[in-house]
């Protein structure tokens, strides 16, 4: 018996030093969460949006606290490289906010605030702006899409809900169903295909415009909740982000729709906020959380029904650390959001998981 145990001994040896130099390699070239500087805005710093066309363009926007109190807007570029602050744009010293980005064509749209009244700034692919101005100043400008041909903005007047529609030469307002009490987000996929979330009277709901009207789409949302996002994604598979209140506990649901019916998961996420959801270069869901460590920002990997959970760069002196936002840019994922380091206010951060344009994509693990 000893014999046979030396000789089974030897054998794992042997597998042990086979294995472990593959191990150790690929352990050394996985990728990893790393620190993406960015320039100072005037803290504390709001982020409203981040999104990203491929590896060496994304854009992320929001707001500052200038000196005088006023709120000014603020847009930064990833150029693949490094972040770079972008002041070229049309009231860009003036009091205001910028929200959503949207690509439309080779162009950015991107909706601005500018001191209560409701414009799109539009960017060139050579880098020129203008301005599209709404036809009317709302009291709330709750959010904005774009494509081709299309955009809509959605608020409130004094008068109730509105939805505002550009078609490319003029605006219109559209109706919605009885019972919307409050448009909570929009998003398109095409001219005729536009889905938004709504409180109505009888609860949440998805309503969706066809090029004719806004009707409820009869999603199936689960009871008691609401809804975060709405994810459309080139396979055709739509994936809905939100939150149900159930026996005092609030949880993180995630919907999708395959083109013939919809799957609703509950990933262990606790309560988590899914408006900053993303789907990663790796096919998974990705999504921001509230970390258990101060120093440390934390994300949520989601793929069908297993949950994983990361963490980015630790962060000297750091109180916390508060990604708001992902994208996608290539092989990479970008986070942008804001951190707080002892005595100070809260300013920028970013970070990215995955690898560098100029590196041989080996995807995220």
């Amino acid at each position: 018996m000893s014999g046979l145990r030396a000789v089974f001994v030897c054998f794992v040896v042997m597998c042990v030093a086979v294995v472990s130099p593959a191990a150790a390699a690929a352990a050394a070239v996985a990728p990893g969460w790393s620190v993406l500087p960015v320039p100072a805005a005037v803290p504390p710093v709001t982020v409203s949006d981040l999104a990203a066309r491929g590896p060496r363009e994304a854009w992320a926007t929001g707001y500052e606290h200038a000196a005088d109190g006023l709120l000014r807007p603020m847009l930064y570029r990833w150029d693949g490289a490094e972040w770079g602050r972008d002041a070229s744009f049309p009231g860009v010293g003036e009091s205001g906010t910028l929200g959503k980005v949207q690509f439309v064509g080779e162009e950015v749209w991107i909706f601005h605030n500018r001191a209560g009244a409701g414009e799109i700034l539009r960017r060139s692919a050579v880098g020129s702006w203008s301005v599209v101005p709404l036809p009317q100043t709302l009291r709330i400008y709750q959010d904005f899409t774009a494509v081709r041909g299309a955009a809509w903005v959605v608020g409130e007047d004094d008068t109730g809900v509105k939805v505002l529609h550009y078609d490319g030469d003029g605006w219109t307002a559209q109706s919605v169903p009885d019972g919307v009490l409050y448009l909570m987000g929009i998003t398109a996929r095409t001219a005729t295909d536009v889905w938004a979330w709504a409180d109505t009277s009888t609860g949440t709901a998805v309503l969706r415009w066809d090029g004719t009207a806004w009707r409820d789409a009869k999603v199936p949302l689960p009871a008691n909740s609401n809804v975060h996002t709405i994810l459309f994604e080139p396979s055709g598979r739509v994936t809905i982000g939100g939150s149900r209140y159930a026996d005092g506990v609030t949880s993180t649901y995630v919907m999708t729709w395959n083109g013939h019916s919809w799957r609703t998961t509950y990933p262990p996420l606790g309560g988590a906020h899914a408006g900053a959801l993303a789907r990663g270069p790796d096919g998974a869901l990705w999504l921001p959380l509230r970390s258990d460590r101060a120093f440390q920002s934390k994300y949520a990997r989601v793929d069908g029904s297993h949950t994983t959970f990361s963490y980015g760069p630790k962060r000297t002196n750091a109180i916390a650390v508060q990604p708001r936002a992902l994208a996608t840019a290539g092989f990479s994922l970008l986070s942008f959001g804001i951190a707080e380091i002892y005595g100070s206010k809260p300013n920028l951060m970013s970070e990215r998981l995955g690898e560098r344009p100029s590196e041989r994509p080996r995807g995220l693990t």
